[in-house]
């Protein structure tokens, strides 16, 4: 009976190897095994046994060296995910007792770390996301740019480069913001000039950028550095077009309303184009009205400025002769003495001669009336003035009358309405020579001035004020001769009562009426003409009343001087 290798120990596993070797052996004993064929069975049972355990052991050792590998692997991780994290103050300890034990230990601190890192990467796509897609809008390339998604640098995931990233992203939504405004501010802008000029406000939009109109699949306005560069451009474009039609309306208006003024167009003919004259003195910004601007407006204007243009023509004549009217009028005012009658006929046969541009004459004519006016701007002054002299003159000749009127004391009717106007008019003769004197002075600076004589219905108005200068001062000298006169006569008077005892009757009146005192004698003003041959006359017959002797009298018959006599 074969005995049991020694390497067969008699533990568990060998006593059960005892049984079956011991099954063995009764079965070899039945079959009548040789000894030599058991003792080679047995020894490739026990090199069997040896194999089978050198390979546990070797599925033991790589087990271990898996164990070690895992937990170096995972603080390796550990590592890397701490310092992407930079999480420098994360201390970590693997810890003791078995390998298993220590990676039991250390896997949930992985799992830790790595769902931090995982949200940490999620942070960073979704912030790199916003600023691919707000950088693609900018650009004008959105579509194409969002189609993938950003690349994530697990290397940095630090709180540092996230906060970097999320003050980029706030600039640029910023940016986004700011440019959205400007988006908005121009389309507002592109609406308002449509309106006012009737554009398709949607056509012109839409051409620009799509979205700007209907943004679809939840697309938002484009802001791309294009799309502002065409929305300005479009609106400086309508700005200047405004402008143009406004200046064309404005000139447009202003001939109708010239157009207008010459053909007395009724008011409710004017009417109808109230809006376009309205126009005429705005600026650019406060036309807002819609269509006001519009081509068919325009169009409107020309049409009737052209219909009125061929009026004008066919009325050329009669305006024409207006005109000559309001030129005759303007010289008549300020005393400016003008031929009319050759100065129309001069004008119709120019008319009916058709060899003259009577758009040409009408212009020159409205030339001639701006002169006119000038002109009639420049004598203001002085004819203030002569009209101040006129109605002083005035006043000194009714004073002259008045204060010859014996009975302008006696009771009756308006007698205190002459006392007061003979006072303000002795007030207003006392100024006549300093009035007359500013007057010359005036007029001598304006001859100076213009080089020509100033005429006063064809009168010279320097020569008017010399000539009655000199008749005043001769009206001057016959009054103090008259007053001295008189006062001789008094004297002669009282003598001649102081002798007789008796006062010669009416002797003044009679005195008066020999010596022919000068009461109808005026002074010339510019309503006089021919002042000059007046005052030869009245010094003439001034000579020959001073021949009669002044202390002549008249005595009564029954006188006793002359009965002495």
């Amino acid at each position: 009976m074969t005995t049991l290798p020694p390497s067969l120990s008699p533990s568990r596993s060998q006593t059960t190897c005892a049984s079956l070797l011991q099954e063995l052996q009764i079965i070899w004993d039945e079959i009548g095994e040789s000894d030599g064929e058991r003792d080679k069975m047995l020894l490739e049972l026990e090199q069997e046994c040896l194999n089978i355990y050198r390979r546990k052991v070797e599925m033991t050792r790589k087990c271990k060296a898996d164990l070690q590998n895992s937990l170096a692997q995972f603080e390796s991780e550990i590592a890397k995910i701490v310092s992407s994290l930079g999480e420098h103050s994360f201390s970590f300890s693997r810890g003791k007792g078995t390998l298993k034990q220590q990676i039991s230990y250390i896997r949930p601190v992985l799992e830790e770390l790595r769902s931090k890192t995982k949200q940490r990467v999620k942070e960073f796509t979704e912030t790199q996301s916003q600023i691919v897609k707000i950088c693609a809008e900018i650009a004008g390339n959105g579509q194409s740019m969002m189609s993938s998604d950003p690349q994530v640098d697990e290397r940095d995931l630090t709180v540092k480069k996230l906060g970097e990233l999320k003050s980029h992203l706030q600039e640029l939504q910023n940016e986004k913001i700011i440019r959205l405004q400007k988006v908005d501010s121009h389309i507002s802008m592109i609406h308002e000039l449509s309106v006012v000029m009737s554009f398709d406000f949607l056509k012109t939009v839409s051409g620009i950028h799509s979205s700007l109109i209907d943004p679809a699949n939840g697309q938002s306005k484009s802001i791309s550095n294009d799309t502002l560069a065409k929305l300005t451009g479009v609106v400086n474009s309508l700005q200047q077009e405004k402008q143009k039609r406004l200046q064309k309306l404005q000139c447009l208006g202003s001939t109708l309303i010239e157009l207008w003024d010459l053909l007395d167009t009724p008011p409710d003919e004017r009417k109808r184009f109230e809006h376009v004259s309205s126009l005429i003195s705005s600026s650019v910004d406060e036309v807002l009205r819609q269509g006001s601007l519009g081509l068919d407006i325009i169009e409107q204007i020309e049409l009737q400025v052209q219909s009125l243009n061929v009026l004008k023509a066919s009325k050329m004549k009669e305006l024409v002769l207006k005109r000559q009217n309001e030129l005759e009028e303007i010289y008549r005012g300020v005393h400016i003495d003008v031929n009319s009658d050759a100065a129309r006929q001069i004008l119709i046969n120019l008319i009916e001669s058709d060899n003259v541009d009577l758009s040409n004459l009408l212009s020159s004519m409205d030339d001639q009336i701006a002169k006119a006016k000038q002109e009639a701007l420049s004598r203001k002054d002085i004819l203030d003035k002569v009209d101040k002299w006129k109605h002083a003159s005035e006043e000194e000749k009714w004073l002259d009358d008045y204060e010859k009127d014996e009975n302008r004391y006696s009771a009756g009717r308006g007698v205190h309405k002459n006392l007061k106007r003979a006072e303000k008019a002795r007030i207003l003769v006392s100024k006549l020579p300093s009035i007359v004197e500013h007057l010359t002075a005036k007029l001598k600076a304006w001859e100076l001035e213009k080089g020509i004589p100033f005429l006063y219905d064809k009168a010279s108005l320097l020569d008017m004020l010399e000539e009655y200068t000199v008749l005043r001062q001769a009206r001057e000298d016959e009054r103090r001769r008259s007053r001295e006169q008189k006062r001789l006569q008094e004297q002669f008077a009282a003598e001649q009562e102081a002798l007789f005892g008796s006062r010669p009757k009416k002797p003044l009146a009679q005195t008066n009426a020999m010596v022919g005192t000068p009461t109808s004698r005026r002074v010339s003003t510019p309503s006089g003409k021919h002042g000059v041959s007046n005052l030869k006359e009245r010094r003439e017959t001034g000579r020959v009343n001073n021949v009669i002797p002044v202390n002549f009298v008249a005595l009564p018959k029954d006188d006793p001087m002359s009965r002495g006599n």
